[in-house]
């Protein structure tokens, strides 16, 4: 087989990849839609012979939670993916770096102290996406710095710096589920194990639309991360703008996180996972990487979210100890590999 015909089985290839993780994707997507506590036709509520049960059901809770869940899975996925071009590090991950515990630690505080900001009604609804996003924005940075400055991006240094920032955000929320009273600290307990369970339209479609923003502008900037992995002298010399492209990845992906954690609490592994499984099956370039990690991380979240509701009817599970049971074994997988 000539250079020429192996390009174009490589092409091909991916373009079935691409087009079996799109049919997989909308497979999901309409079968969670249609299973729950209340079963739905798809086909009867679109042609309107469904009951008002199963249209409300419908509206207000199912098809918001669904279509949450793959905004968060694929927001998740692609900024895991790029935090790991740019640490070039394999095992970055937004949980295990520390990026989700800082976003939880500023929503749990809006939720704690959000009702004394005496905040104006229009703001309230997206005060502790806002404050999510703060939080993730400020442990990314804090990472990044630390990380160039004492260990060059080594997998020792960021994980250990990971494992500190996780450590004082832990402490930042236990003190503040002792200042929470009981109502609020119920509502911290079920949203820091992850869930969907309380997506509404009113913050669904503003997160999804900075989320989805954000995810394409990663996505653009795929080229510039490859040449980034040849070291940052190699890449300045090869026309990208170094600091410029740090300085966009930290911040977009900060937002995608942060955005994520508020609605959905802390889910992990998802960041990690993905991209990893879709080096193995697509390949390594980050045009590929990160398309094929936004598709993979929406269809893992949406049948976790769907495995959470119906595993244990009429009570749900943690999203986040679904995604964790899964993760958990890959991560030990990944360690043992990389020993080999």
């Amino acid at each position: 087989m000539t250079p020429r015909d192996t390009s174009h089985f490589s092409r091909s290839y991916r373009s079935l990849g691409f087009f079996l993780l799109t049919l997989l994707l909308m497979v999901v997507f309409g079968f969670a839609l249609s299973k729950g506590a209340v079963p739905l036709s798809i086909i009867a509520i679109f042609d309107g012979s469904a009951s008002s049960l199963e249209t409300t059901v419908f509206n207000h809770l199912r098809a918001p939670r669904v279509v949450l869940s793959g905004i968060v899975g694929a927001s998740l996925a692609v900024s895991g993916a790029v935090l790991q071009g740019l640490f070039r590090n394999p095992l970055a991950d937004p949980g295990l770096i520390g990026v989700s515990g800082g976003a939880a630690l500023g929503a749990v505080a809006m939720i704690v102290f959000g009702s004394s900001l005496a905040l104006p009604e229009t703001i309230t609804p997206y005060s502790m996406p806002m404050a999510a996003i703060l939080g993730a924005m400020v442990v990314t940075l804090f990472l990044y710095s630390f990380s160039a400055y004492y260990g060059q991006f080594s997998v020792v240094t960021v994980l250990l710096a990971g494992i500190a920032i996780n450590a004082l955000s832990t402490v930042g929320i236990g003190v503040f589920q002792y200042l929470s009273d009981d109502a609020q600290l119920r509502t911290l307990v079920f949203w820091m194990m992850g869930s969907f369970g309380r997506a509404n339209w009113i913050t669904v479609l503003p997160s999804a639309v900075v989320m989805l923003v954000g995810i394409v502008i990663l996505i653009l900037h795929s080229r510039q991360l490859d040449r980034l992995q040849l070291g940052e002298a190699e890449a300045f010399y090869l026309g990208v703008k170094v600091n410029r492209l740090k300085r966009v990845i930290i911040l977009v992906s900060a937002v995608c996180v942060g955005a994520g954690v508020a609605l959905s609490g802390i889910i992990g592994f998802v960041g990690l996972v993905v991209p990893h499984l879709v080096r193995l099956t697509l390949g390594v370039s980050h045009s590929i990487l990160l398309f094929g990690s936004a598709l993979v991380g929406a269809s893992l979240m949406i049948s976790a979210d769907l495995v959470s509701r119906i595993a244990i009817i009429p009570a749900e599970l943690p999203v986040g100890l679904v995604t964790s049971a899964l993760g958990a074994p890959f991560f030990l997988w990944l360690i043992a590999r990389a020993r080999d």
